[in-house]
């Protein structure tokens, strides 16, 4: 899996930024919040892992909850999404147009919301 590593403020508002500019392009952001010391995270993030397929119009960037919560804080800031960990966030043209936790996580589900938009 192609994960790219979200670890600051700035890197989040140019990934929100991106994903406006190339809103036309259907680009995608898919934000994966975890903590490495949970259980439950790890599982919903293993379970994720092995049923994604990369696919280029969707950018996967992973957030090391325990090293970047002001990172964590930024995005219920810009995005109106309550913080919970793990955590989805899907990211269109600016927008969160989809987000789920814990077990809810699911690959399906994800794609189906990234069709729907």
């Amino acid at each position: 899996m192609l994960w790219h590593q979200l670890t600051d403020i700035n890197q989040l508002h140019d990934i929100i930024k991106l994903s406006k500019e190339q809103s036309s392009l259907k680009l995608t952001v898919l934000l994966f919040k975890h903590s490495t010391r949970c259980s439950i995270s790890s599982m919903a993030l293993n379970r994720f892992e092995n049923k994604w397929k990369d696919d280029e119009t969707i950018q996967t960037y992973y957030l090391d909850l325990l090293n970047h919560r002001d990172v964590s804080n930024e995005i219920e800031s810009l995005l109106h999404v309550e913080h919970a960990s793990p955590q989805v966030l899907l990211i269109r043209n600016g927008t969160c147009f989809y987000h789920n936790s814990h077990n809810a996580i699911n690959v399906n589900d994800i794609l189906e919301a990234i069709d729907a938009v």
